[in-house]
């Protein structure tokens, strides 16, 4: 379809209590620098049941216009409910762009809006601009396992399309401007909704893990040797408030929960500070959490990897280290 705007559109993710997603206010970042690129508005878009506290945090975040789309079909996701919805609002508004985060539902919809408009889609982005030669929106994303990072453009058709892994980007500072709040009546019938929500289960993991949220993440890799190679770096975690992470290679070795996992295969985040304990710095682990604002590596490897973007570095035995790092902090907190 031909593009009616030069508008960029940021789907703004909701959670059960009607709440946005982090992920679609750090996308709204980007997204101001983008749509001042393209010379068009940016435009936040909230679709759910009880949604008020979203359509504030887009407002507050940057967004020129909030298109909301609110009904009890929204409350859950579901595919056919969202996509429908979204490409009625695509149809009718037409942006040049359009930003949805890699949440597990962004995964979904992503790729079933796209094909419903002909257009394509980058998945997994890690970098986005501007092409300034084309003006076509630039989408960087790892390929090849992560040994390259592939710019990709999306000429011919519109809207382009992205998703964008969490914790890639940071939230700007909240304003008090005000964006323009369009709401638009758009209702699903229940027949063309083919699957309903039954029952919703807790994560049945031992622990409570929000990596993308977190602002302090210790982690373990190969160099903990095994499931108990992650006590000194849990006991690390709870003296800092923070949250355990991993490698893929501990995670493989099965010696903790796919939850904990940060890299091009796991999670992406950009805590204030992370802490890498054992981890080589494969280039797959580094995609994931190079946006942290310190780094801090404990390596009995001097060569390792990690160390090229570490802010600090500890070459010793994490298992000498971390005890008596974490006896000081636990003394300095009192």
């Amino acid at each position: 379809m031909e593009a009616k705007t030069k508008d960029l559109w940021v789907f703004v993710e909701t959670n059960g209590d009607g709440s946005a997603k982090n992920v679609g206010i750090e996308l709204l970042t980007p997204g101001r620098m983008m749509a001042d690129k393209q010379g068009g508005a940016l435009v936040a878009i909230v679709i759910g049941d009880h949604v008020s506290a979203a359509v504030e945090a887009a407002s507050t975040h940057g967004a020129d216009q909030v298109i909301v789309v609110e009904g009890a079909e929204y409350g859950h996701y579901s595919t056919d409910a969202y996509a429908i919805a979204l490409c009625a609002l695509v149809e009718k508004y037409g942006p040049t762009s359009m930003l949805i985060g890699a949440t597990n539902n962004g995964r979904d919809l992503g790729p079933r809006v796209s094909c419903r408009l002909r257009t394509g889609l980058t998945a997994d982005c890690t970098a986005l601009d501007i092409d300034e030669e084309s003006g076509n929106v630039a989408w960087t994303r790892p390929a090849f396992g992560g040994n390259l990072m592939a710019t990709i453009l999306c000429p011919d058709h519109r809207p382009q399309i992205g998703t964008v892994r969490p914790g890639v980007f940071k939230k700007c500072e909240e304003t008090a401007a005000k964006a323009q709040v369009i709401r638009e009546d758009i209702h699903v019938e229940e027949k063309d909704i083919r699957t309903k929500v039954i029952e919703l289960l807790r994560d049945m993991d031992e622990e409570n893990v929000d990596l993308e949220g977190a602002e302090i993440i210790v982690s373990g890799g190969r160099g903990v040797g095994g499931p108990e190679g992650f006590e000194p770096v849990r006991a690390l975690a709870k003296a800092l408030g923070a949250t355990v992470g991993a490698s893929r290679a501990a995670v493989d070795s099965g010696w903790i929960s796919h939850a904990h996992q940060v890299g091009q295969t796991g999670k992406t985040v950009g805590p204030k500070l992370y802490i890498a304990c054992g981890i080589s710095g494969a280039i797959q682990h580094l995609a994931g959490m190079s946006g942290s604002d310190v780094i801090v590596a404990i390596n009995k490897d001097p060569d390792a990897p990690i160390f090229d973007v570490a802010d600090y570095g500890v070459v010793g035995n994490l298992f000498e280290v971390l005890p008596v790092l974490t006896e000081e902090i636990q003394k300095a907190r009192g």
